[in-house]
C-alpha cells in the first residue's frame, strides 16, 4: 500500500488581483482555484495547499447581461420576518467587498476546509491594501 503524500513545508504565496472591469464570475472561478491551489502539481482535495489572494478595486467589477438590475442577494436576519432581498446594484453601492466574497465562498467547499480556505481571502475596494509586507506578486487573469 502506498503511503499519503503530506506536504510538511508548504511555500504559500501571496497573490494581488485587480478587479477593475473584470467580470464577477470568471474572476472568482480563477480566485477559487488559487485559493483550493488547483494550479498546484502537489493539489489534494482535503488538504489546504492554496495561496492567499488580495483583491483590490472590488468597486470597479462588472457582471454580463441583465444581472446589473435584476441578480437579487438574499439574507435573513434569523428573526421572524427578517428576510432582506438587495439587489445587485444596492449591493454594489452599500458593500462592494460582499459580491465578490459571496461568489467565492459559493465556489469553495461546503465543510470545515472551506471555512479555512476563505479566511485566505481578502477583499478591498480601493487599491490601497494592509498586505505591502507579504510581498504579493500581481496576477493578470
Amino acid at each position: 500500500m502506498k503511503d499519503t503524500f503530506i506536504p510538511s513545508k508548504l511555500k504559500q504565496q501571496w497573490y494581488i488581483i485587480d478587479a477593475k472591469d473584470k467580470c464577477l464570475g470568471r474572476l472568482a472561478t480563477e480566485v477559487a482555484n488559487l485559493l483550493r491551489g488547483k494550479n498546484k502539481i502537489i493539489f489534494t482535495p482535503v488538504q489546504d495547499v492554496g495561496d492567499y489572494v488580495i483583491i483590490i478595486n472590488a468597486d470597479k467589477i462588472n457582471v454580463s447581461g441583465n444581472k446589473q438590475t435584476q441578480k437579487i442577494y438574499f439574507r435573513h436576519s434569523g428573526r421572524p420576518g427578517g428576510k432582506t432581498l438587495e439587489s445587485f446594484e444596492d449591493l454594489k453601492l452599500r458593500i462592494p467587498e460582499r459580491l465578490l466574497e459571496k461568489a467565492i465562498k459559493g465556489m469553495l467547499p461546503k465543510n470545515r476546509l472551506g471555512r479555512k480556505l476563505f479566511t485566505k481571502l481578502n477583499v478591498y475596494k480601493g487599491t490601497k491594501h494592509p498586505h505591502i509586507s507579504q510581498n504579493p506578486q500581481i496576477i493578470e487573469l
